[in-house]
């Protein structure tokens, strides 16, 4: 059969016959048909022809290839008319809309980002086997959660102008949850001891929110690597993880995993040796091995030598130190041999110290709280304390250190340290509702970090049925270049103290104030204030017989000229949610004798956190406090004695409600304070509208009381409660919640199930 205007082309979408004369002919034009979408520039960009070239019969085929490989195209026909060639194409529709129903734990951002990522969006060009990629991929992201019933139906509508939309409905179904972790081949450790660590197996009683319980392949991953790494640290250099299964019931809402193990022999460490270059004295990297020969070979215990190596490297200017542990096995004596290579690299200066991405606070500000210094040697412990002093100022949210190499320069190092800042300061009129001071209503402006200097300046206006409250205060905590801060306070204080629920009296309080605080180390602090203070008493007909006697033998205004002073000493991580370290306080005050009342009172605090895991932080914290006249003065005065109950000491009670009672059978408060609290701290689950390391929950038990004296101290009248605890600081202000249960209360206490405070700005 004879082609004479006709070929014949075997192509992807079929036969194509395409009339073009079988002889060479030269494009003089190129015409392009049946486009809607699609630019007519797009298709000669793909176009392996071009005006002037020469076509034959033989290269139609490479042209209909090059326009089907850009997948724009359903159907392509060419045609030649005289000297031009004709492109006719047929388009694939086009995605005019990707829409979800259903979804809950994604939500359609996500699900969108995810299904760009694969190139599937509004805008691209649509065909059938986008469907298959489209509904797998979501199936993995289901999946991921531990979703195997989800169910996905994907649907596809013809709209005008060759487009689709798509929708896709979604039943995401129960997550299954693993129901038993079963490991095969143990001798030498139950199966608890090995799973206790794992983040993959059924949740413990306490677990309220937790995912333990929910499957997902990176966390068994991670659980393998601990698995591995238990018995590593115990000496079993062979063992191995034969086998891993995980199987689904059939409902899909139950995961089971068994994990097939071979423990292999137990080694000994026969020796530790040092090679490489010791920069520093082999006996003083000597006396950072705490590890003898015979004991259990343990690869925890070497990487911790190693780490004490590169620490006491770092801290002599060796910015990128290498220690590299190399086993040597003797299967035969069952020990292991390990020779420790130092490579120190090049000494390094420090050129510069960059802060980036702080505006507000001047740059000065947080240089001085630095302890590694531009122009000396690079020490990693001085580093570290640098970005632990940061951490800890009010107005610094986080902190991230880099040191990098200087380019061309083998001993010179940059710093560079990045801040995000939280507002320090504000002007707002707040309103709020205390549980211990009823409708609250303020107007104050405060910056701790006046104007970027970090400086305090602060004046508020606070009223309450308690107290009214006309304060300004100024603090400069770098008084003197190396930390010695001052500060100045005026203050007025009206409180009604039978709206506290404590004894029936009224005071106005005018006070002067200056203060001192000096640096005894990192962690030290002693601060000295002088105050001097006018008090007026007033009595009501509800008042006391005990406050009628004090004001009999006193007089009912009072000058006073008080001295204070306290030693803080403070590890911890940071100021607000802390996660490690103490913080304890020993404080004295006491009026200068020749005062018109003479008293003292002794203090001490204290909170202990210990992190037990990831999730779960243990906090144990006291407080006493005693306090007594001298002179010609007979007892501690009555607004000056201690009172416990309520959020701060002893939750569960009523504030202030804790302690001796007066004649009428009101809280009096005594001179002798004990309470005791333990929290076990973790982060809420998470919701929308709290961001992450803003909010704390914790289950705690609390104990304690107030006594007239020493003498009245019985551990029997101490008084407790247990419950759950809600802290919360948002952008509208701070938000507890106490739910507690009272024990050991006697008839009189005054409890309360449910405290709170709140407060907002606007």
């Amino acid at each position: 059969m004879r082609l004479i205007n006709r070929i014949a082309l075997l192509t992807l979408s079929g036969f194509l016959f395409i009339p073009v004369h079988a002889e060479t002919f030269r494009v003089q034009d190129i015409q392009i048909e049946g486009l809607e979408r699609i630019e007519a520039g797009t298709v000669f960009t793909y176009l392996p022809v071009k005006v002037g070239d020469q076509v034959d019969a033989g290269q139609t085929a490479q042209i209909v290839r090059e326009l089907f490989k850009t997948g724009l195209f359903k159907d392509i026909e060419l045609r030649r008319e005289g000297d031009v060639l004709v492109v006719v194409v047929q388009e694939r529709p086009g995605i005019a809309s990707i829409t979800f129903d259903g979804n809950k734990i994604l939500d359609d951002e996500q699900l969108t980002k995810v299904l760009v990522d694969i190139g599937i969006a509004s805008g691209h060009v649509f065909n059938r086997s986008v469907l298959e990629r489209l509904e797998n991929e979501l199936l993995q992201q289901y999946f991921a959660f531990g979703k195997y019933n989800v169910q996905i139906d994907t649907r596809v509508s013809e709209l005008p102008r060759n487009r689709v939309g798509i929708s896709i409905l979604i039943v995401e179904g129960d997550v299954a949850r693993i129901k038993q972790v079963q490991i095969v081949g143990n001798t030498s450790f139950d199966e608890e001891q090995l799973t206790e660590h794992f983040e993959s197996g059924l949740k413990s009683w306490y677990q309220f929110f937790g995912t333990s319980d929910r499957y997902a392949k990176q966390k068994l991953q991670g659980d393998l690597e601990k698995l591995r790494s238990h018995y590593l640290n115990h000496g079993y250099l062979k063992f191995n993880i034969k086998s891993t299964q995980v199987s689904l019931s059939p409902n899909k809402e139950d995961i089971f995993i068994t994990i097939n193990i071979d423990e292999g022999d137990q080694y000994t460490l026969e020796e530790i040796e040092l090679a490489g270059d010791l920069v520093l004295p082999e006996e003083e990297l000597r006396s950072l091995i705490q590890f003898s020969p015979g004991e259990t070979f343990s690869r925890a215990r070497i990487s911790l030598i190693s780490d004490a190596i590169l620490r006491r490297l770092g801290d002599q200017g060796y910015a990128f130190p290498n220690v590299n542990p190399v086993p040597e096995i003797n299967d035969e004596d069952k020990a292991v041999k390990i020779t420790m290579f130092v490579t120190p690299g090049k000494r390094a200066y420090v050129r510069r110290i960059n802060f980036r991405g702080h505006k507000i606070t001047q740059d000065q500000v947080y240089r001085r709280e630095l302890r590694q210094m531009e122009g000396g040697w690079y020490s990693q412990t001085s580093v570290e304390n640098s970005r632990r002093r940061l951490q800890r100022l009010t107005y610094v949210e986080s902190v991230e250190i880099e040191t990098n190499r200087v380019p061309g320069a083998e001993d010179l190092v940059d710093i560079d340290i990045d801040i995000k800042e939280r507002l320090s300061g504000s002007f707002n009129i707040g309103a709020g509702y205390s549980d211990a001071q009823g409708a609250v209503f303020s107007s104050s402006v405060s910056q701790e970090n006046f104007l970027g200097t970090g400086k305090t300046v602060s004046f508020s206006i606070n009223t309450s049925k308690v107290n009214t409250v006309y304060a300004l205060n100024y603090v400069n905590p770098y008084y003197t270049i190396d930390g010695v801060s001052r500060g100045f306070g005026f203050n007025y204080v009206a409180t009604e103290a039978d709206e506290a629920d404590i004894s029936d009296f009224d005071t106005d309080q005018f006070g002067l104030s200056t203060s001192y605080g000096i640096p005894l180390t990192e962690n030290d602090r002693i601060n000295a204030f002088a105050q001097v203070d006018r008090t007026e008493i007033t009595t009501g007909s509800n008042t006391p017989q005990e406050i009628f006697d004090f004001v009999e033998n006193n007089d009912d205004e009072y000058l006073n000229f008080t001295f204070s002073s306290n030693f803080v000493h403070d590890t911890r991580d940071r100021r607000l949610f802390p996660s490690v370290g103490n913080r304890q306080r020993a404080g004295v005050e006491v009026t200068v004798p020749g005062s018109d009342l003479e008293f003292y009172k002794v203090t001490y605090s204290n909170s202990f956190y210990f992190p037990l895991s990831k999730t779960f932080i243990l906090s144990l914290g006291s407080e006493f406090g005693y306090g007594d006249a001298y002179g010609s003065s007979k007892d501690l005065p009555f607004f000056e004695k201690f009172r416990a109950g309520g959020v701060r000491t002893v939750r569960g009670y009523e504030s202030n409600s804790l302690g001796p009672k007066d004649s009428l059978g009101e809280p009096y408060g005594g001179n002798l304070l004990t309470t005791f609290r333990s929290e076990l701290l973790f982060p809420p689950p998470p919701l929308p509208l709290i961001a992450p390391g803003s909010a704390r929950m914790s289950l705690f038990v609390d104990a304690g009381n107030v006594f007239a004296d020493v003498d009245d101290f019985e551990t029997g009248e101490l008084r407790g409660s247990v419950g759950l605890g809600v802290n919360l600081i948002t952008g509208f202000g701070g938000i507890s919640a106490i739910f507690a249960t009272a024990f050991n209360d006697e008839s009189g206490d005054e409890t309360e199930s449910f405290q709170f405070n709140l407060g907002t700005s606007f």
